[in-house]
């Protein structure tokens, strides 16, 4: 039923792995590494046709100049205007309906959890015409609350479904013993089930700010000028504002890919950990 060891398959086997996994792996990388090379890449280069070849020179002037000749750094910071307060957001309403759903038994509760799941399931391309109009209506057209309502609303069905697993599986007895002792249930929350939460909490924090950072689709939706636009609508327009200056996009994407990368690498020990916590007894 599942896949055994690498170390205990048959010699053949292990050399075909060997060797198929670097090969692999660079054709994974392979566009990531054409655009790092890219954005280092004269721009002399790309008008005599040199698109795939190695750089004449390195020019890595090329980040500076996406600062001087655009809003990049506006973008970036409208990115994280948006992201962090919706990380915020998600995260929290998702740690208090998990534990609603993960904890109290009520006649609801699979019904109420399975309205939380199936939103997941709704293609988000569907919404693009109503969520436009409602934000249009509202008044928040054009500006970080409609991004930021938006994906709260849409990231916490995702956030419930984690948090209530994680919650189900922490030992009953912890909320058992409190409710003995007489405590509130706002304390067994904030005292007891949260600081157990945090593997999870740093996990769900990676992802969903990995899945708002590189949200293309909304960002264009609903934002149109540079003021509100993220990091990845705004790399949309610099390809029609340099026309073919594709160097210079490049630098820019490697740009907007730092932050959500550096965000992993930083907090890599406890999203694994949140991620494989009881997965074994």
């Amino acid at each position: 039923m599942f896949p055994r060891p690498i170390q205990q398959v048959s010699a053949s086997s292990r050399i075909a792995y060997q060797v198929a996994l670097p090969i692999v792996l660079i054709l994974w990388l392979l566009p990531l590494i054409g655009v790092a090379i890219t954005s280092v890449r004269p721009g002399a280069d790309l008008a005599q046709g040199n698109y795939f070849g190695m750089p004449s020179a390195i020019a890595f002037h090329n980040y500076a100049d996406v600062f001087r000749n655009s809003p990049i750094g506006r973008y970036m910071l409208n990115s994280f205007i948006v992201t962090i307060p919706t990380v915020i957001g998600a995260v929290a309403l998702s740690c208090m309906t998990g534990f609603a759903l993960g904890i109290y038994r009520f006649r609801s509760n699979l019904l109420v959890f399975f309205m939380f799941v199936a939103g997941n399931f709704v293609p988000f391309q569907i919404l693009m015409v109503p969520v436009r109009e409602l934000s249009v209506s509202l008044g928040i057209y054009n500006t970080y609350s409609a991004l930021i309502l938006f994906h709260v609303a849409f990231q916490t069905g995702f956030c419930t479904l984690f948090m209530r697993n994680f919650i189900r599986a922490l030992p009953y007895e912890l909320i058992e013993a409190a409710r003995v002792e007489g405590v509130a249930e706002w304390r067994i929350f904030w005292f007891i089930v949260l600081p157990l939460m945090r593997p999870a909490i740093a996990a769900l924090s990676v992802l969903v700010f990995t899945f708002i950072w590189n949200d293309f689709f909304w960002a264009t939706v609903l934002t149109s000028t540079p003021q509100t636009q993220p990091i990845t609508a705004g790399l949309s327009s610099l390809n029609g504002q340099w026309i073919a200056q594709w160097h210079l996009v490049s630098a820019g994407s490697i740009l907007a890919a730092l932050p959500p990368v550096a965000m992993f690498f930083l907090m890599q020990k406890h999203f694994i950990a949140g991620l494989t916590l009881g997965a074994v007894k």
